[in-house]
């Protein structure tokens, strides 16, 4: 327990032998030793220190510094460890924001409080979207979380519906010129590339960078500033913002100044080339695929199959477990996801459970797209 006034109590049971105050014993888990201060049972909001805790009691110790919930403590001498709980993974996650600006230093102590006594909350800090996530068993468990934040730490959060980790690539071949020039004064800027962008195949990686100059057209100590230019623009794709993956970028030909030209001026040049180019080689979203397994009574299946279609959800198989139920898998978007615990729990009274794992990214339906691409419009819009 980690209280903000009284501070962080361990709940122990004692199962064999008599624990004092003052003693120190080795926690296996962790090949560190504790030392046990003082111990005391708790009633209610009491904690009432004793002088010893016997075989069968549940007592609590303060300040333990490495023992986490789960960990055995034993004599260093005969040291044991007992097995630890299986926790639930978290799988419904959403957004959190601070609802009064300069509280995100405080919501994050109080949240690793928070972590510290439940094993089955996790947080999360998704750096491609900029957002902080918190993941938890269901909407009602993160909706605990929030009122805990606020009654016991004094601090709020906002919880919204989180950003999805969509990508962008190209499916098209295109040929684009980027010039960046300017004139003030003494020496001015100049570059200019010819660009070819292409798919590169490989979705794992943002792009592959190649150069076929003939002739000097564009001197080689410039190469790695248009190299620059591509993997910047990598990072924040044209189409709605998000980032780039699987294309080819070789510079075919360009000019350059004897004088005005700088690796900072190509390196614009090859900005203003991606980003005409890739607006021009059928630009498309790429959005996450996750591999579903969802366990329920065989009555609920016809109902929980209907609403996974209902999701842009593929059936992959269905394969039957012990006590009438049945385990549905499926391949789903990670968008689709997004709620769906309270929806399998009210479609299945409760005894449905679900857990998933990345798969791969894919491309987008054009109507699923075009829903996205207003949501960010829209977003820009709103920023401004």
């Amino acid at each position: 327990m980690a209280d903000p006034f009284v501070g962080r109590f361990s709940l122990v049971k004692v199962t064999d032998g008599i624990l004092k105050p003052d003693t120190a014993l080795y926690n296996a888990n962790r090949d560190t030793e504790e030392r046990i201060g003082k111990i005391y049972v708790l009633r209610g909001k009491e904690q009432l220190e004793v002088s010893t805790l016997y075989a069968g009691d549940i007592g609590a110790i303060a300040k333990l510094s490495v023992t986490k919930t789960g960990d055995t403590l034993s004599p260093k001498a005969n040291p044991i460890m007992f097995d630890a709980m299986e926790m639930p993974e978290p799988y419904t996650f959403m957004r959190y924001e601070a609802k009064t600006k300069g509280d995100e230093d405080k919501i994050s102590s109080a949240l690793k409080m928070v972590m510290d006594e439940d094993l089955t909350l996790k947080e999360v800090n998704d750096k491609a979207n900029r957002q902080m996530l918190l993941y938890g068993l269901g909407d009602q468990h993160l909706e605990i979380v929030r009122s805990k934040l606020s009654d016991r730490y004094k601090v709020e959060v906002d919880l919204v519906k989180p950003k999805v980790a969509f990508k962008e690539t190209i499916r098209g071949n295109v040929e684009v010129r980027g010039k960046y020039k300017k004139q003030s004064g003494g020496h001015g800027q100049y570059g200019d590339v010819l660009m070819q962008f292409e798919p590169s195949g490989d979705l794992e990686n943002p792009y592959v960078f190649e150069e076929k100059i003939f002739g000097g057209a564009v001197p080689k100590n410039y190469f790695p500033a248009v190299e620059k230019g591509i993997a910047e623009s990598c990072l924040k794709g044209p189409l709605a913002g998000y980032p780039v993956v699987g294309v080819k970028a070789t510079l075919i030909d360009g000019s350059y100044h004897p004088v005005d030209s700088s690796e900072m001026a190509f390196k614009m040049a090859a900005i203003t080339a991606f980003k005409n180019g890739v607006m021009d080689a059928k630009p498309v979203l790429l959005e996450p695929i996750v591999n579903l397994k969802v366990d329920v009574l065989d009555s609920n299946t016809g109902d929980v199959m209907g609403d996974l279609n209902k999701r842009r959800g593929r059936i992959l198989g269905m394969n039957p477990l012990p006590g009438g139920r049945q385990e549905l898998e499926a391949d789903i978007p990670l968008a689709s996801l997004v709620g769906y615990s309270t929806d399998l729990r009210s479609m299945t009274g409760g005894s449905g459970e679900f857990s998933y794992e990345f798969s791969r990214y894919e491309q987008m339906p054009a109507d699923a797209q075009e829903k996205v691409l207003k949501e960010a419009e829209a977003e820009k819009e709103n920023e401004k």
